[in-house]
């Protein structure tokens, strides 16, 4: 055990480690990349968070820089819960710390995950209705922002948080509030780094006005601090909105308050399958005014694969050898919109097959569910590893899209099956690779590259879904304009004035860097 880990155990309740066997299980995450730290702490409070965060932005200001990078579940697929400097993994503030059944709040320790919370949450007929992944955190959910497949009913995770408690680069603790103009005045002028990011945030929104309405009224990018177009609304400013989809690089986040809605009936399902992607996409537009909680499109391969490991999908297959699957479900008046659904059959192609919630097809209902995590996940001849996934696509533009993905297909002799959300337009491709091959790098460069280039001709953005991380701000970093950079590195560099937390992601990130720690082996478990 080194000096500095020594030290640091003495100053926290919690751990701080460096051997080799603990750093090896933070060097990866969901990610195609690799990237080993020098320490890994595991903090039991704020105030644990709050001392390791001042001595290492001590160490900056004595010119030794120690990246710090927030994790949480270590389910992030841009590589920016990975480091070379120390992690701070909140795994251990899991703690719901108190509810308010009659107001529907509940405060709780960013380490929390979605499973955690719902399952107590669930006692009270409560819920945050996000369809997450359940080891996700919620610390997590907010610092990627991620778009799940019911956020184009019910909002993303955004939408549910009342405040959150961050540590800033110094150590500070900042608990968020939207601040009238008399207020934020008062608060302006503390001496405090809270008073300076309030006074300078005031500063930088007023100067970049125009900008900041022209990034809310157009962005559908989540890569830089596009949430900023949320902190001044009218007269009054709240810092909060930065810190979604800022993967910990403006501080690290330790508690939030949420407001929870009561828990929905279950949804009623019904899967659709189509020989055409413009079949596909005219249903999804009319069933989408009957404002279903999940709509999602299947390239019908994925269901075709997960079908050859054993599952029983022939009921929607239904014969077909090629075309596309449309998943719908219902968990408001089900059984009137399931009647409706039925009606519509008659106006599709007589190709176009459907099966609906019943107690026979149940069992394929719950296998097609399923499908993706076995098509995901099934690692026999290489690895699905996340590199073009989750950026948005107008979905009327999917079928000039696709048929320019077929150019990449052809050229890099892969296989892309897209699959994503038709509410919010979030779309990903996940073709296999084998992470051995030596020409792996250049191939997933490649793959990268040129379907980020055909995103934006088709009108959409790479970091629809999720921000930029490591990876996708090898595109986003030579693509965002001038204005915009600059808007977003001027508050970075006022709440990181050190540069230490999570440098090298989002607006920092290296290409060459991130380029060079692809990973070479299959990750032991993969998560999806």
């Amino acid at each position: 055990m080194g000096k500095i880990t020594k030290y640091l155990n003495q100053l926290i309740v919690g751990n701080v480690f460096d051997s080799p066997e603990i750093l090896e299980a933070y060097a990866s995450d969901q990610s195609a990349l690799m990237i080993k730290p020098r320490f890994v702490a595991l903090p039991e409070s704020t105030d644990d968070i709050r001392k390791l965060m001042r001595f290492f932005n001590q160490l900056a200001l004595k010119d030794i820089n120690v990246a710090v990078t927030a994790r949480g579940s270590g389910l992030d697929t841009t590589g920016a819960d990975l480091t070379n400097g120390v992690v701070i993994s909140t795994e251990k503030l899991n703690h719901l710390l108190e509810i308010d059944t009659r107001e529907k709040l509940v405060r709780v320790q960013s380490g929390i995950t979605l499973r955690e919370l719902n399952t107590a949450l669930s006692v009270s007929g409560l819920t945050i209705p996000i369809d997450g992944r359940d080891e996700e955190t919620i610390g997590g959910l907010i610092s990627n922002n991620s778009s799940d497949n019911c956020s184009g009913k019910y909002g993303g995770i955004q939408n549910y948080v009342e405040k959150i408690e961050v540590v800033l680069a110094n150590g500070e603790c900042l608990q968020t509030e939207r601040y009238r103009k008399y207020a934020l005045a008062k608060k302006a002028v503390e001496k405090s780094f809270e008073g300076e990011l309030h006074r300078k945030m005031a500063k930088i929104s007023k100067e970049n006005i125009d900008l900041i309405e022209k990034i809310g009224r157009e962005n559908h990018s989540q890569a830089g601090y596009s949430s900023i177009c949320r902190v001044p609304v009218k007269e009054t400013l709240d810092l909060m909105p930065l810190f979604f989809g800022a993967q910990g690089t403006l501080g690290i986040i330790s508690e939030v308050i949420l407001r929870a809605v009561p828990l929905r009936a279950k949804p009623e399902r019904v899967v659709a399958t189509f020989k055409e992607i413009d079949q596909a996409i005219k249903y999804a537009d009319t069933i989408s005014e009957l404002k279903p909680r999940q709509l999602n499109l299947y390239d019908l391969k994925i269901i075709m694969e997960a079908r050859e490991t054993g599952k029983n999908l022939d009921g929607v297959i239904k014969k077909l050898d090629d075309g596309f699957v449309v998943f719908a479900n219902f968990d408001e008046k089900p059984k009137w919109i399931m009647k409706k659904i039925m009606n519509l059959q008659e106006e599709m192609p007589r190709t176009a097959k459907f099966v609906f919630e019943s107690q026979n097809d149940q069992p394929t209902l719950n296998e097609f569910e399923n499908s993706l995590i076995n098509y995901l996940s099934y690692v026999k001849n290489g690895e699905r590893i996340p590199i073009l996934t989750d950026f948005y696509l107008p979905r009327h533009n999917l079928d000039i899209f696709l048929k320019d993905i077929k150019v990449i297909e052809e050229k890099l002799n892969l296989k892309m099956e897209i699959f994503g959300s038709l509410s919010n337009c979030i779309f990903s491709l996940r073709p296999r690779f084998d992470l051995t091959d030596k020409d792996f790098n250049k191939k997933a460069t490649t793959f990268l590259r040129a379907g980020a280039f055909i995103i934006n001709r088709e009108g959409g953005k790479l970091a629809g879904g999720t921000p930029e991380g490591r990876l996708k701000a090898v595109i986003t970093n030579t693509t965002m304009l001038e204005p915009e950079k600059k808007l977003y590195t001027d508050v970075k560099k006022l709440f990181d004035h050190n540069n230490i937390l999570n440098p090298d992601v989002k607006l920092g990130a290296n290409s060459k860097f991130t380029l060079t720690h692809f990973r070479t082996s299959i990750l032991p478990k993969i998560m999806v």
